[in-house]
């Protein structure tokens, strides 16, 4: 079964093995093995796995990247010494996230946390999908039935109206599975390339912008329209500015049927509302 976040039994994490610290006979009669595998931002990982295909992977420690390797070989032999010899499952994000105090000198450039929040409490996480494994961001919506539910980078967000961490948290994984053959990360690798050179982009901030505009220097949304060469004529041949054009793509109102408001525009609209309504340089309003 595989946990949030955690590939388990055939889909244990991969990682480099930068030693093998010991073999030993279990309970059940088979050998494993106590590796060190490299992790994030130059932390090392001390796991227990089986030897003949390196599943049912266990973690004794995370080491920061300025402990000495001897202390993987302290951890190991306290662990052996151990009758119980209990320790949690490896889990994805131990490959992907520093250990728990690591100083900020020492941090990984992946983010916390690896579970995202969205504004209405929905959480998403990276987690493989049944067979065929396949490592695929998930939304779990408390209140909806179903469950968790495959949804893609670019839905993730849309729903943060952020790029990171999601970004971040996505790249690291794909270079963390890289190598394993077991977990496909074709899909996520292709959703990142396609989310990183799209034109069409996150309108958070420049509707950040619009809006104070509005409220610091009172210029009004249809002067900005008008300022955008969008206008309308009443009956009588008035002219004004068309607001309904400008907040839709800022994010103002919804579009469509469903209402739902849109977390995007394209480009040369974010860059034609930020140059002439604004007048300000369109990357004050691009998001990184």
């Amino acid at each position: 079964m595989t946990t949030a976040g955690t590939s388990r039994a055939s889909c244990s994490p991969q990682a480099p093995v930068l030693a093998k610290l010991h073999n030993y006979r279990a309970t059940d009669g088979s050998t494993r093995e106590i590796v060190l595998l490299g992790a994030a931002g130059g932390s090392r990982l001390v796991v227990d796995r089986r030897a003949c295909d390196g599943d049912d992977a266990r973690l004794l420690a995370h080491l920061w990247r300025d402990e000495p390797d001897e202390n993987a070989l302290h951890v190991s032999r306290e662990y052996l010494a151990d009758a119980a010899r209990r320790c949690r499952p490896l889990a994805l994000c131990d490959l992907l996230l520093p250990p728990e105090g690591t100083p900020g000198a020492n941090a990984s450039p992946v983010p916390r946390p690896a579970v995202l929040v969205d504004r209405r409490g929905v959480t998403y996480r990276l987690r493989a999908t049944p067979e065929p494994a396949e490592l695929r961001w998930h939304r779990e919506d408390p209140g909806a039935p179903d469950g968790a539910t495959v949804v893609s980078a670019r839905d993730v967000v849309a729903a943060l109206e952020d790029y990171e961490p999601v970004r971040a948290l996505t790249r690291a994984a794909i270079e963390a599975l890289r190598g394993d053959r077991r977990i496909s990360i074709a899909t996520l690798g292709l959703e990142l390339r396609r989310l990183e050179a799209s034109p069409i982009v996150l309108n958070r901030r420049l509707r950040e912008a619009v809006l104070e505009a509005v409220r610091q220097r009172g210029v009004s949304l249809s002067a900005i329209a008008i300022a955008c060469g969008r206008m309308k004529r009443d009956a009588r041949g008035n002219g004004s500015g068309e607001t309904s054009w400008l907040a839709r793509r800022v994010g103002l109102v919804g579009e469509g049927s469903a209402g739902a408001h849109n977390p995007w525009v394209h480009s040369d609209t974010l860059a034609l509302i930020a140059r002439d309504g604004l007048g300000i340089a369109p990357h004050e309003v691009e998001l990184g």
